[in-house]
């Protein structure tokens, strides 16, 4: 169990979150902030002033008054007819992220909730009730709405959850949890499904994969540049401190650290007749280490994001005010969003042109065409190149900014909007498509430095070597290809290629 202080949470810790599905609570120093704001609200619903979403309707009918008694009604009524996402079910580790992230802002005490609503989220993370949250139905602004309504629905006993593996109405999976609904009161159906929690979520799983791959492709084109005998003088260090970028110089340092010790790179430093190298491993340095250096920044905008207030309005304890803002709006995350897009489509579009130079000859160095050792009769990795190409050039349009699509919503009230929950979501399908055009990489690579025995390559690369080498053989006649890419695939996106190369690059 996690114990979080809101507003302290880091990276990291997020990110064990999601990875290892560890439950996390709020510190207890949190109660009396969330309780004094509760207050607040439920001093303003007995009033007779109107205040936006605590006795007032929603959006363009915030201007109805809306009677005491009625306002748990409204609560539920908003929860229920804002239930209204489509598509497949959003995986349940980014799921249970979302909720953590609610807590955090929650927490924050200016959303003015009971402490029972949080205690309702911290017990069915850790009793393992998740939300049934379907995928699409968010443009990123007066929150995240109909995913955060669905969330809210299993709260309180409607909606679908998964328990155990299986897929419940919301009120049989609280019930097998040992789980009570809800009854939601004044403010709280607003305060839960307002917020930029869903696409925040989604966005931070995107980065971590990006960046898992990141430093896999690191080792990768090590590897590659190993097997088309590249030159390692692009990595001297002072190239790279003459242009001053953090992510080049990192980058630069890891491959130089890999590649230390190779014979193959030792073997042909003297009488070699190519003077430069292709752009593609000449400047992995300056390429990854850009795309290193946007993931950083996306990395620090969702940081703060994760630890802040996103509903409205807000109840402002010590000035004693409930003021309606906009910080639902995540043009913050939209943006952080399509930095990562950007960063995972150009690792891809490097990596690519790597596979492309291994599989012909004129350009390899002297390797086989298309890496197999009898052409003609084989095929060898022609057409995993080509299927490199393919998802090289659906990530490129993915990879188009989303921030930039806006269009007006209800009614004209919500008339400027993020996009930030489709422009994070795509980063699933973008990171393992990039994950499959490195697997190929590799799978070349290997072959590539296989071919040129009896020299080795470094020994961190012949440890990369040896773990794939005990699930992948190397390509000798033809055989079925496609469990192979996958395999090679899964050890990229579970980091196991960068912890065999030894690759550690800090966030």
């Amino acid at each position: 169990m996690i114990e979080m202080i809101p507003g302290t949470v880091t990276l990291s810790t997020l990110e064990q979150i999601w990875r290892n599905g560890t439950p996390a609570r709020l510190a207890p120093s949190a109660r009396a902030g969330v309780e004094a704001a509760a207050a607040m609200v439920a001093e303003a619903a007995a009033g007779e002033a109107p205040v936006y979403g605590i006795n007032t309707g929603f959006g363009k009918l915030a201007s109805t008054k809306i009677a005491s008694e009625d306002t748990a009604t409204l609560q539920r009524n908003l929860i229920l007819s804002h239930s209204c996402g489509v598509g497949e079910p959003l995986a349940e580790d980014k799921v249970r992220l979302m909720m953590v992230l609610k807590l955090l802002s929650l927490g924050r005490g200016a959303s003015g909730v009971r402490w029972l609503v949080i205690n309702q989220i911290e017990e069915m993370l850790a009793r393992g009730v998740t939300p049934v949250v379907p995928s699409q139905g968010s443009v990123g602004a007066s929150g995240d709405l109909a995913p955060l309504a669905h969330m809210t629905a299993a709260m309180i006993g409607e909606g679908e959850a998964t328990f155990e593996g299986e897929r419940l109405s919301g009120a049989e999976a609280l019930k097998r949890a040992g789980l009570q609904p809800i009854v939601l009161g004044p403010k709280e159906g607003l305060g839960l499904i307002n917020g930029t929690q869903f696409s925040t979520a989604c966005a931070l799983a995107g980065l971590f994969q990006a960046l898992d791959l990141a430093r896999a492709s690191m080792a990768i084109a090590s590897l590659t540049t190993d097997a088309i005998m590249g030159s390692t003088a692009p990595l001297v260090a002072d190239i790279h401190t003459l242009r001053g970028h953090a992510g080049q110089i990192d980058v630069a340092q890891v491959m130089r650290d890999i590649m230390d010790g190779s014979e193959i790179r030792e073997s042909h430093r003297e009488g070699d007749t190519r003077v430069q190298d292709p752009y593609c491993i000449r400047c992995q340095p300056q390429v990854v280490g850009a795309a290193l250096d946007v993931l950083r920044m996306a990395a620090r905008t969702l940081e703060i994001e994760a630890n802040a207030v996103t509903d409205n309005p807000l109840v402002l304890v010590e000035a004693g005010r409930i003021v309606s803002g906009g910080n639902f709006h995540a043009e913050y995350v939209g943006f952080a969003a399509d930095q990562i897009a950007l960063a995972v489509a150009e690792i891809g579009a490097i990596a690519q042109r790597r596979v492309a130079l291994m599989v012909d000859p004129t350009l390899s160095h002297d390797l086989p065409p298309f890496l197999t050792p009898n052409p003609g009769l084989n095929s060898g990795f022609m057409i995993a190149e080509v299927t490199t190409a393919a998802l090289m050039s659906e990530n490129k349009h993915l990879a188009n900014p989303c921030v930039t699509d806006s269009t007006p919503t209800s009614a004209n009230q919500e008339d400027h909007v993020s996009m930030a929950a489709h422009g994070a979501l795509r980063l699933a399908k973008m990171t393992a498509n990039l994950s499959v055009i490195l697997g190929v990489e590799m799978l070349c690579a290997a072959q590539g430095v296989e071919a040129r025995a009896p020299l080795k390559t470094s020994t961190r690369l012949q440890d990369l070597l040896t773990m794939l080498r005990g699930e992948i053989p190397s390509l000798g006649e033809d055989r079925y290809l496609a469990p192979e890419i996958e395999a090679a695939s899964a050890m990229v996106r579970a980091g196991r290629v960068a912890q065999a190369a030894g690759v550690e690059v800090a966030v």
